[in-house]
């Protein structure tokens, strides 16, 4: 496909065509808050207008479709069923979000994220029709529309063989259910999130999910709160939608390997991308019903490679950081988990803790290579009798809870005897408005750290009222925090990523007997950030 012209308009020659097409991506961000102030039903209608102007309607009819909703495990249910699938040897599309680093990491052509120059032709062809069509009354997309829409764009032009569709939030209004007939919808766990606009109950949030039952489409889905399941067989029942409840995989077909993504929680989402997979393949004729029975026996040896193949960075991911010295490496690791519900606060809690432990002997890390991070064992050696101390690095959305988030991740860890050294408290690197490496937060100054100053409150007031992480916390009075904004005797606050990187680089050099572990959690937006940084 021919790249179009962008812009036309003169622009600097420090902008490269990448950050151009960024920039442009940018000005569809609305300045609107995400609580419903719009009819969200009107907004979600004008998309079928969209596809009409971008020729899409037929295409997106044709395409085979695994749709795929929920609060937790959405976007690992995705990665394991475009890894199985890939290994069965289809070519797949995957459309996920957020990205963690790069805008491309949304758009996956057999498991790679899609490259520059045909993000940049796809992004432009589709830029340029939709504005010379919108107008007042059916103004252009916003930011997540339209990326759906080029999504859809990029994998119909792709010919992809299988399309699989992560839904940015809820599932009913989501950009991603125009898909009128997908060829079966998967439902992961589901939890309180995005409560001001999926509603306040378990109830309210699991219709919404439901929102992309199609009529007769087989539905997946894990095992839920009596409050949740209820309404999705109803919805289901609603529909004729066959619905059927999947166990977690059992870590025995594996065969003595190890899913790709870690902790436990991961088998449950493993079991629903391998019946998610087992039914896309028997619908499209590439497996028969007596084979389909054996799998729940039996796993193929695609499946397993597929499984243990399977990398997703943000969840669960060991980095050690690149810029410490050899002499002195394996002294600072970051674990990052984008955790940011209750229950997934508590999964990330005994992953970072069974993997501190682990780290004593060997340090399961990911290779820096920018693009596929695959597992790989490092032995650490000499580093094995140092001390360790662990740090916290959080940041939430406001719109989050942290009296239900901290507390869990506080207990939790504390029940498998890990006490945090020091909680700090950021605000995130990148601006809401922006997207690109080239959008960096605001001058240091002029950063509102109001919330990080109530996040910090809510940390004092727990490790107040918990007698044994005072004990295992004595140790913080060593460290120098003059750096922080405000330094409090369990938590500081940084007034930038940056700043908190620099601190910890610095520590490390100051105390070769100490190793720090640090976890990154609380928002995948953080994760990114921290990944910016450390893997540049």
């Amino acid at each position: 496909m021919a790249q179009e012209g962008h812009s036309g308009s003169p622009k600097s020659s420090s902008v490269t065509p990448y950050e151009e097409a960024l920039d442009a991506l940018s000005s569809l961000i609305t300045r609107r808050t995400r609580v419903g102030d719009v009819n969200m039903e009107e907004r979600f209608n004008v998309l079928y207008k969209y596809l009409k102007m971008l020729d899409l309607e037929e295409a997106i009819s044709n395409m085979k479709i695994i749709h795929v909703a929920g609060t937790k495990g959405k976007g690992s249910t995705c990665t394991f069923t475009e890894s199985i699938l890939r290994n069965c040897g289809f070519r797949t599309g995957l459309f996920t979000s957020p990205h963690l680093i790069d805008i491309r990491e949304r758009f996956r052509l057999d498991g790679v994220e899609i490259c520059e120059e045909k993000f940049l032709a796809y992004f432009w062809w589709c830029y340029h029709r939709l504005k010379e069509k919108t107008d007042d009354n059916v103004p252009m997309p916003t930011f997540f529309h339209f990326l759906a829409l080029l999504a859809f764009k990029i994998f119909a032009a792709e010919q992809v063989d299988v399309s699989i569709m992560e839904v940015g939030l809820g599932g009913k209004y989501d950009a991603t259910n125009v898909v009128p007939a997908p060829i079966v919808c998967g439902i992961t766990s589901l939890g309180y999130d995005h409560m001001e606009i999926l509603g306040n109950t378990l109830g309210e949030i699991a219709g919404e999910k439901a929102g992309i039952f199609k009529h007769r489409t087989p539905a997946f889905t894990v095992p839920q709160p009596d409050e949740a399941m209820n309404v999705l067989r109803e919805k289901a029942s609603q529909l004729n939608v066959p619905l059927q409840v999947v166990t977690p995989l059992d870590p025995k077909l594996l065969k003595g390997l190890r899913l790709g993504l870690e902790g436990e929680h991961q088998y449950i989402n493993a079991g629903l991308a391998v019946a998610l997979c087992s039914t896309w393949l028997k619908i499209n004729g590439h497996l028969e019903d007596s084979y389909l029975k054996q799998i729940q026996q039996t796993l193929p040896e695609h499946f397993i490679k597929g499984l243990t193949a399977a990398s997703l960075q943000g969840r669960a991911q060991i980095v050690p950081d690149q810029f410490i010295s050899n002499e002195i490496s394996n002294e600072l690791v970051f674990f990052l988990d984008g955790a940011h519900s209750p229950e997934s606060m508590e999964a990330c809690a005994r992953w970072f803790s069974f993997a501190i432990k682990d780290q004593d002997q060997i340090l399961f890390h990911q290779k820096p290579d920018n693009s596929n991070f695959s597992n790989q064992v490092v032995k650490i050696g000499e580093t094995v009798q140092k001390n360790s101390a662990q740090i916290l690095l959080f940041n939430c959305m406001s719109e989050r809870d942290p009296q239900l988030l901290l507390p869990r991740l506080m207990k939790t860890c504390a029940d498998h005897g890990v006490y945090f050294k020091k909680a700090f408290f950021v605000p995130g690197l990148s601006v809401y408005h922006k997207v690109g490496s080239h959008a960096l937060t605001p001058a240091a100054s002029n950063v509102d750290l109001s919330w990080q100053l109530t996040l910090q409150r809510e940390w004092e007031n727990l490790m107040q009222g918990n007698k044994e992480g005072k004990s295992n916390n004595a140790a913080s009075e060593e460290l120098n925090m003059e750096i922080s904004t405000s330094n409090c005797e369990y938590s500081a606050v940084f007034s930038s990523l940056p700043l908190v990187i620099k601190w910890l680089r610095d520590t490390v050099q100051q105390n070769h007997s100490t190793r720090f572990q640090v976890l990154v959690t609380g928002s995948l937006h953080l994760v990114g950030d921290v990944l910016k940084l450390v893997k540049k």
